[in-house]
């Protein structure tokens, strides 16, 4: 089998294969149908932070251009100032009581996405409604092997109840399939590697990738002979890309073997009890959100939600200073040492964002970097975690240049405006035409 044969696929689905293995193959020229030649996929991207934001840290101080020197909570994210659209005012009245009482983390969470009140219940009888990522997803993911993908960087509960008579599964899912069928997100960046990238399923290929994982190397050592000669094969463009990706395929698989090699002995020291502080929380968000840009890279798919920690989780960051547990501390009650806690976790989110950033900027497609075709979504269902506020919301947009999405501004609208108005205008930019979503009341204006 000669590498031509390796590498073609069905469109850009196209993988090297080797003797042991394959990997899934990022665009390149000279396999890409000429009908996809014509324009850049466009990818859309939701990163949740739960509890809310400690507001006056986020806030730019007047609507219009974002000024040079930015709150603190936006600070890791200056380098990308102008491709970033914040967004103040919007409301999500579908995450508030309306007559269900309290509950108000699994709301927002539910609610997100999906513009919709879900159904106060701890059983089976769920309901939200379908995530506008799920509405984008049937188009422009529909020729991609995952139509979407789902990430969170805790493992959530998918039965019993975790918020005040609501089930667990709204607090822990931001993906709605269909009203009644959420989608569980991976929290493990080797499964969501292997899924992604490891070239089948058949038992033959399962066997593969277990010898890999159990002699603890790179996929890409079996499959170096065969990439030199596909190398050799590619213009200069196609072999810089070419190289770039498996540089980061190596560097991330280096990184997801550190945190394997810590987790065997973590569970050999604490007999399987892992202790919060040693579970590897920011070294794994930062390996999930790199396999997501691969994947982005690699057209497995285009569009992707990613849940930084489930609604209403009460994680401590040790590292960050913050030993008390995050969502006690949201409800602050006015203490200006437990703000400054809700800060720091804020600015470390924020970090994880810029993470996700670089790595898409690593990557080009058609000339541009993949930022340019990725619309990143930031935010969170809370504004003021103490007041459990589900308007002034605090969201962003990052990238999205290919959308015509123009950055640099800070907009502010009237605090009543549905979320769902944004998520009406991103759906038209994207193709999808659509007359409602949710409780929406019109297009958001100005995004462009």
């Amino acid at each position: 089998m000669n590498v031509e044969d390796r590498v073609r696929g069905p469109g850009r689905r196209a993988f090297l294969r080797g003797a042991c293995g394959a990997l899934a193959l990022p665009w390149l020229e000279r396999y890409a149908p000429r009908r996809e030649r014509a324009a850049a996929r466009q990818r859309f991207v939701v990163v949740y932070v739960p509890n809310g934001m400690h507001m006056a840290a986020w806030t730019p101080a007047e609507p219009g251009a974002l000024p040079e020197d930015l709150p603190p909570i936006l600070r890791p994210l200056a380098r990308w100032r102008e491709r970033m659209l914040v967004l103040s005012g919007l409301a999500h009245d579908k995450a508030r009581a309306n007559g269900d009482g309290p509950g108000d983390h699994a709301r927002a969470a539910a609610a997100f996405l999906t513009a919709a009140q879900p159904r106060k219940t701890s059983g089976r009888d769920l309901r939200a409604g379908t995530s506008i990522d799920q509405v984008l997803a049937a188009s422009i993911g529909a020729t991609t092997p995952f139509a979407s993908l789902e990430l969170a960087g805790e493992r959530g509960r998918q039965s019993g109840e975790c918020d005040s008579g609501y089930a667990c599964v709204y607090s822990h899912n931001l993906a709605w399939r269909t009203p009644e069928l959420p989608l569980p997100p991976e929290t493990d960046p080797r499964q969501l590697f292997d899924r992604l990238f490891a070239g089948g399923d058949r038992a033959e290929e399962r066997a593969q990738r277990a010898e890999v994982a159990a002699q603890r190397r790179s996929l890409l050592d079996y499959l170096r002979d065969d990439a030199r000669s596909l190398s050799q094969q590619l213009g200069a463009a196609d072999r810089r890309k070419l190289e770039l990706y498996l540089d980061s395929v190596r560097e991330l698989e280096r990184k997801i073997a550190s945190l394997d090699a810590e987790d065997d002995a973590v569970g050999a020291a604490f007999a399987g009890r892992r202790p919060e502080r040693a579970d590897g929380f920011e070294a794994r968000s930062l390996a999930l959100a790199e396999v997501l840009a691969l994947a982005l890279a690699a057209d497995r798919t285009r569009v992707a939600t990613w849940m930084v920690a489930n609604e209403g989780s009460n994680r401590s960051y040790p590292s960050l200073g913050v030993k008390d547990g995050h969502h006690e501390i949201s409800h602050h009650g006015g203490d200006e040492a437990k703000q400054r806690a809700i800060e720091r976790i804020n600015v470390f989110q924020a970090g994880l964002v810029a993470h996700l950033l670089r790595a898409l900027e690593r990557h080009e497609e058609e000339g541009a970097s993949l930022l340019e075709h990725t619309t990143v979504l930031y935010g969170s269902g809370i504004a003021d975690g103490n007041s459990h506020a589900h308007h002034g919301l605090p969201l962003a947009l990052f990238g999205g240049t290919a959308l015509r999405l123009r950055g640099g501004r800070h907009l502010r609208f009237s605090g009543e405006t549905p979320v769902a108005n944004l998520f009406l205008a991103l759906a038209e930019r994207y193709g999808v035409e659509l007359e409602r979503f949710g409780d929406s009341t019109g297009r958001l204006p100005e995004l462009g």
